[in-house]
């Protein structure tokens, strides 16, 4: 643990030491707050929450997740120190997890930031406060998962620009499977336990789920099988480029 606690916080130092974090942020920030106020009519709709903001959470991350997790290992690959990041006196499984977690601690940051649209909606009215923290900790839980998925796609490539498209392609899959849009394409001919399926696989449809205030087991589940998953897949794909 203490290991893992040592490269996570130099991880993190890391992205504050460029201004990758500031940019990341800022432009978090700024397209949350664009979407929920004037896309999400978050004023029209006259209702105490953060339905609005929450909505719009999987497009951000579809965008703005994979370039956090597209350096993860691309970037150690081509600069050639992953070898040398290898060498240090900590299992793999240890590097791995420890740089998800600074990845992930970072989204938090950025997560923890938009507080503001919290006082809003206080300010507004009465807002049911356990509702919007389920949503929160949905959005985490989300943005996790398509951290674990972008590393793992990140330790496949030298190329960062490869590891964002590819990345994002595989979460636009996850998501788009549990729109409506989607499932009206099997509706009508597909047997009902293969809609299901889709549905099951989506990322928007646990988390729009857990966003009305219901942490049921299996949302919270799902979230983090991917992420256990795809890091297990990080750890093998690195460690296959390390003997190679």
């Amino acid at each position: 643990m203490r290991a893992i606690l040592a490269i996570t916080g130099r991880e993190l130092a890391g992205y504050f030491a460029s201004p990758l974090a500031y940019v990341f942020i800022v432009i978090f920030l700024v397209l949350a707050g664009v979407l929920t106020f004037f896309v999400g009519d978050f004023f029209e709709r006259g209702q105490a929450d953060l339905q609005s903001f929450f909505t719009f959470h999987p497009w951000l991350y579809l965008v703005l997740v994979p370039a956090v997790s597209m350096r993860l290992w691309a970037e150690e690959r081509k600069s050639g120190t992953i070898e040398l990041f290898l060498t240090l006196p900590v299992r793999l499984t240890e590097a791995v997890l420890a740089k998800f977690l600074a990845a992930w601690v970072f989204v938090g940051i950025a997560l923890v930031l938009t507080f503001p649209f919290w006082l809003t909606v206080r300010f507004l009215g009465d807002p049911d406060n356990g509702v919007i923290l389920a949503g929160y900790l949905g959005s985490w839980l989300m943005a996790g998962a398509i951290l674990a998925i972008g590393a793992a796609v990140s330790a496949t490539t030298k190329s960062q620009v490869i590891a964002f498209v590819v990345s994002a392609a595989l979460v636009f899959v996850l998501i788009a499977a549990g729109t409506q849009t989607v499932i009206g394409l099997f509706e009508g001919w597909a047997p009902a336990t293969l809609i299901d399926a889709v549905v099951a696989a989506s990322l928007f449809g646990h988390f729009t789920a857990i966003t009305r205030g219901v942490v049921a087991l299996r949302d919270v589940w799902y979230f983090v099988s991917i992420i256990v998953a795809f890091l297990a897949a990080n750890a093998v794909l690195v460690d296959l480029q390390k003997a190679a």
